[in-house]
């Protein structure tokens, strides 16, 4: 049988538990508040009409701009990482089409949630999605993710959505002593990297290749 298939809320539904279901199965996610986040949070809303019977695929989807949307196991791998709870305070550089700043509000709450986003129209899209979607409280702003946003500091968390060639210091700088941060580091090939601030530097930890859009900016 041709011709498109349209999806309701049910389909997007099973999909989105099957989807949590495979990544649970295969070990990519463990914590329960990253599994009750990716259950939480409609995938679809965040991709383009036409890609949304994609939308629960383990894949990133491209969103315009030249960005793209996480694969969900990436999504529940970087908060597992960052061993996220309930009313930590965490900074999110590169906002995209807003998906994995909802599943970190879901966790930490909304209120919690500060995002930078470089490119305006991608903002402003995620921006008004998120408010539809009832993420409204999440604080976001267009700029230059690699300076971070010292206003909310410090974080308890912190992750990047793109790739940079080591951890910006601006953003080390807001952390916490403590505080953790995630993100895919190199200019070729890119690491996933966990780092936690001490009093002496930064205590890091490697997690694999990954390969992530890079961030815009002053990064040099």
């Amino acid at each position: 049988m041709s011709g498109r298939h349209f999806w309701d809320g049910r389909d997007f539904e099973a999909a989105r538990e099957r989807m949590v279901e495979r990544l649970v199965e295969s070990g990519r996610i463990e914590r329960q508040p990253t599994v009750d986040a990716l259950e939480a949070v409609p995938r679809h809303e965040f991709v383009p009409e036409s890609r949304r019977e994609n939308a629960y695929a383990d894949r990133p989807l491209p969103i315009g701009n030249g960005q793209t949307i996480s694969a969900p196991h990436m999504v529940g791998i970087i908060c597992d990482r960052l061993e996220l709870e309930a009313d930590d305070s965490v900074l999110e550089i590169g906002t995209g089409c807003g998906y994995h700043a909802a599943v970190t509000a879901e966790i930490v709450g909304p209120e919690n949630v500060y995002s930078v986003e470089f490119v305006e129209t991608l903002a402003d899209k995620a921006r008004r999605r998120l408010e539809a979607l009832g993420y409204g409280e999440i604080d976001l702003r267009v700029g230059d993710g690699s300076r971070g946003w010292a206003e909310h500091a410090p974080y308890d968390a912190a992750y990047l959505t793109c790739a940079a060639p080591e951890i910006p210091e601006a953003v080390v700088e807001q952390l916490r002593i403590g505080g953790r941060i995630v993100a895919p580091i190199g200019t070729g090939r890119q690491t996933l990297i966990r780092a936690v601030k001490t009093e002496g530097g930064l205590k890091r930890e490697t997690h694999g290749a990954v390969r992530f859009v890079e961030m815009q900016g002053d990064i040099a």
